[in-house]
């Protein structure tokens, strides 16, 4: 149950819609690993030690300070906490949608760890055609969405400085080799944003 008094039905359809938004990445990262696993045809290839496993520790983490209801900012007026939260949920769903599409988009260039394949594409449709790296954006939204929802600022915190610089590594990682193996990868910099949409293009 969430961790302040409103409504049962409001809270009951909250903590449903945010379950079905972690299911489905979680089946759709599943869904990554069975499909798009191969240690065949890779042209170059690093390993990072941001990756699923390390990021859905994080996920614990973020969970279990949630649990303990350390760092919880009050709202005392209902209205305004019932609009945080909707806001807070709409981005993980949000969020969801964002990643799954993303995975689609991705297909078998997916991995793990950081692999160019020999028939490795650029992607540059889709969720790629708004930033570079919408996994990990979709991922930032939804944590940041949940902040919300919970109004954790210990959350925040761990999100801001451990979540999101990890992050911001593992991109600078695959961007090396993305940038090794396609030479229209530096235009694509330009006009598309690491994790944000890019407003002034160069």
């Amino acid at each position: 149950m969430l961790q302040f008094k409103i409504p049962d039905a409001f809270s009951f359809i909250i903590q449903l819609i945010i379950c079905i938004s972690v299911v489905g990445l979680f089946v759709s990262i599943l869904i990554d690993f069975t499909l798009y696993t191969r240690d065949d045809h890779i042209k170059r290839e690093k390993k990072s030690i941001v990756e699923t496993g390390t990021m859905t520790l994080f996920l614990f983490a973020f969970y279990l300070i949630l649990m303990t209801k350390i760092g919880i900012v009050p709202i005392y007026d209902n209205n305004l906490k019932h609009i945080v939260i909707t806001i807070g949920t709409i981005a993980i769903v949000c969020g969801c949608i964002m990643n799954i599409i993303g995975r689609f988009n991705l297909g078998r260039n997916w991995a793990n760890h950081i692999k160019i394949y020999e028939e490795h594409t650029l992607v540059q449709k889709g969720m790629y055609k708004i930033v570079r790296h919408p996994l990990y954006s979709s991922i930032m939204l939804m944590f940041y969405g949940a902040v919300l929802v919970y109004r954790n600022i210990l959350c925040f915190l761990a999100v801001t400085f451990i979540f999101i610089p990890f992050m911001y590594y593992r991109a600078k990682q695959e961007e090396t080799l993305l940038i090794q193996a396609f030479s229209e990868y530096n235009e694509y910099k330009k006009r598309t944003g690491m994790f944000f949409p890019k407003i002034i293009k160069k």
